[in-house]
């Protein structure tokens, strides 16, 4: 889990072209969007769409859960360990 969660990182880093920010630099238990990171919903997206890319996981507008998903690092890092088993 730890290395997903430094794959999960990295991604974030790239994928928003966060220059100013390290892996090291992100709490895995802390909030990505409002406090904490600090992303936004344009930010969310393109999050979604390099982690489908990467991890072939899928997320829906309609799904309410997308929110809890993408609460942290450690979420995102459990969901994505949740859909690569249901695959």
């Amino acid at each position: 889990m730890d290395n997903l969660k430094l794959q999960i990182k990295e991604l974030i880093i790239s994928a928003l072209d966060l220059e100013d920010v390290k892996p090291e630099n992100i709490v895995d238990s802390e909030p990505l969007f409002g406090e904490g990171l600090g992303l936004d919903s344009i930010d969310a997206l393109e999050l979604g769409v390099a982690l489908k890319k990467k991890f072939g996981v899928k997320f829906s507008a309609e799904n309410a859960d997308n929110k809890k998903h993408f609460a942290s690092v450690d979420a995102l890092a459990a969901y994505i360990e949740t859909a690569g088993e249901t695959a």
